[in-house]
């Protein structure tokens, strides 16, 4: 007597006890994770995309809500370091710097290149700290908790710090001074600040120096001569108005805001002048040869004294 019906095809002779798989599809499933069809076949597209490949459902993608926290986080860190290390905006709250920065400007300042060494140089836009009492008087906005926030990850321009932005004229070792009406004399050779200066401003209305910039200070001074207070007014501070390399935050190099008024911030050609550098090491060369030509001198009067004597 026939034990159970055949159709066509060959059927597992076991189904009951599951030995060969007992799923809703009829698949079996092998030790490898691999689908196989009855009678040990290749499974076609079909059985494929409905066991999922695996037997498993497809996994589901995050929800974008829980992506969002730690996007924001990842970008908030990178800001930070960003602000800390690269760069930072600050806003031009004066007409200071006119024309070449206007009120209400925001410029980017590259803080990298000074954790590699490098100083201040003649010519350059800069923002550093108040050395003391440069801004002794004047009142600071206060921000809100937003503003505190965003400024604290560079997101924002400094809303708290009391800084300034002026104009590198001399560094460590050189001498500067300026007569009233005239041009600024830089290591003895006069600049021509036309190509920066706003227009109708004179390179200095009082007289100053000579002076001496010690080494490792700057001497700063705005653009617009007739309204900046830079160093020419803060000669009885402790520095005599030169500012330490120390208190500079970096060097302005572009202005990012607002649009319309994109542009990099170079250092003029006339800081390029082989001149200042010739003149600046023409100082230390003459005071050597004074000082080697001194002990000659001497010698010649003590021989000439000691001939009269003998006459």
């Amino acid at each position: 007597m026939a034990v159970g019906a055949r159709s066509g095809h060959d059927e597992p002779d076991k189904r009951a006890g599951g030995a060969f798989g007992d799923d809703a599809t009829g698949d079996d499933v092998t030790g490898d994770g691999q689908t196989q069809p009855p009678g040990g076949g290749t499974p076609d597209d079909g059985d494929d995309d409905a066991a999922g490949g695996s037997g498993r459902g497809p996994k589901k993608p995050r929800s974008f809500w829980k992506e969002l926290p730690l996007l924001v986080g990842i970008a908030l860190v990178l800001a930070l370091l960003i602000k800390t290390f690269l760069v930072q905006a600050f806003s031009i709250p004066s007409e200071s710097m006119m024309n070449t920065l206007q009120r209400g400007d925001r410029v980017l300042v590259d803080k990298l290149t000074p954790w590699f060494g490098s100083e201040p140089e003649r010519g350059e836009v800069v923002v550093f700290h108040d050395p003391g009492g440069w801004l002794e008087g004047q009142t600071t906005p206060t921000p809100n908790v937003v503003q505190k926030f965003l400024s604290f990850i560079g997101l924002m321009p400094s809303a708290e710090e009391k800084d300034l932005i002026k104009r590198v004229i001399a560094v460590g070792g050189d001498t500067v001074s300026c007569k009233e009406g005239g041009k600024v004399i830089l290591n003895g050779v006069a600049l021509d600040e036309t190509s920066y200066l706003a227009p109708g401003s004179v390179p200095c209305q009082d007289s100053f120096g000579p002076i001496k910039v010690p080494d490792n200070r700057i001497w700063v001074m705005g653009d617009n001569r007739q309204n900046s207070l830079d160093s020419r007014f803060h000669q009885q501070l402790p520095g005599g108005g030169t500012v330490s390399n120390d208190e500079v935050v970096g060097r302005a190099v572009v202005i990012a805001w607002p649009v319309t008024r994109w542009a990099t911030l170079p250092v003029p050609d006339i800081f390029d002048q082989p001149a200042l550098n010739q003149a600046m090491a023409a100082a230390p060369l003459g005071a050597a040869g004074l000082a080697g030509a001194l002990p000659l001198v001497l010698w010649r009067r003590k021989k000439v004294a000691a001939r009269h004597t003998a006459e």
